[in-house]
């Protein structure tokens, strides 16, 4: 919370004219240039981004596995083609043409929302954790715009593991685990130290 004002605390002196122009955003509440840890947080969500899309268009394009069957890859891991019209892991699997739309909203202002809480972090673990959700928010919304819906190909079912899943999913699993540990479980130390 401490750089939510440290831009306006830095811009003290020189308020007359010549601050109108692109230093006029510096002053405005909330809007702070972003720190090292939102950077690294960016950066996470672009390379989430990147991977799951390659992933995809690999599996898609090349593959061309919507045109096989299940197909093994080493021991329990198997690549399976599932089209997921809901959230991660096949949650609120609605198969209605509204839902495409409003799944994307929500996925689109939960990634904005993050991008610009995460200004303010002061944990890399968060920052670690926030990127991953937005990468992997924004990787399912450009499947569900694209194509209707989201591809999910990685398969562990032969571990028990019921759901078909992709790299998107995982990134926002991941993050969302990391952060409601460092914000809710993980010990703290004493203050007194």
């Amino acid at each position: 919370m401490r750089n939510l004002f440290s831009s306006a605390a830095r811009g003290g002196g020189g308020g007359g004219p010549r601050s109108c122009g692109g230093g006029a955003a510096a002053r405005i509440p909330g809007m702070t240039r972003p720190n090292r840890l939102a950077l690294l947080a960016y950066a996470i969500a672009a390379s989430v981004v990147a991977a799951d899309q390659a992933l995809k268009y690999w599996v898609l394009d090349v593959f061309r596995l919507p045109e096989r069957a299940p197909t093994p890859v080493i021991g329990p891991f198997w690549l399976s083609m599932v089209w997921n019209r809901g959230v991660s892991f096949g949650f609120l699997n609605i198969d209605q043409a509204w839902s495409r739309w409003a799944l994307s909203a929500f996925a689109i202002g939960v990634a904005i929302t993050l991008a610009v809480w995460v200004r303010r972090v002061d944990r890399v673990i968060i920052a670690v954790a926030v990127g991953l959700i937005m990468g992997g928010a924004v990787g399912n919304v450009i499947d569900r715009v694209r194509l209707g819906a989201v591809t999910d190909f990685l398969d562990f079912s032969r571990l028990w593991f019921p759901w078909v899943f992709n790299i998107a999913d995982s990134g926002v699993s991941i993050g969302a685990a990391l952060l409601v540990w460092e914000l809710f479980l993980a010990p703290r130390k004493s203050a007194a130290a």
